[in-house]
């Protein structure tokens, strides 16, 4: 019994510690400001998903606004 006890103390503290480094470090941020870590992977996917909008809202540009043109974000 005394077994039991301690590994269910044992899972609990590390599932309590396992998630106690979310988030980045501010010196770990460089790293992540490459280019391989962008979300758009190239032009020709910048060029088809402006194609996309300008289709869907009948303008082009601002590609960093979320929601619809219906106005519910």
């Amino acid at each position: 019994m005394k077994k039991i006890i301690m590994l269910f103390a044992a899972v609990a503290i590390l599932g309590v510690t396992g998630c106690s480094s979310l988030g980045v470090q501010p010196w770990e941020r460089d790293l992540l400001a490459t280019d391989e870590m962008s979300l758009s992977a190239g032009a020709t996917d910048l060029a088809l998903d402006d194609h996309i909008y300008f289709s869907k809202e009948g303008t082009s540009g601002g590609r960093g606004f979320a929601g619809g043109g219906c106005g519910c974000n």
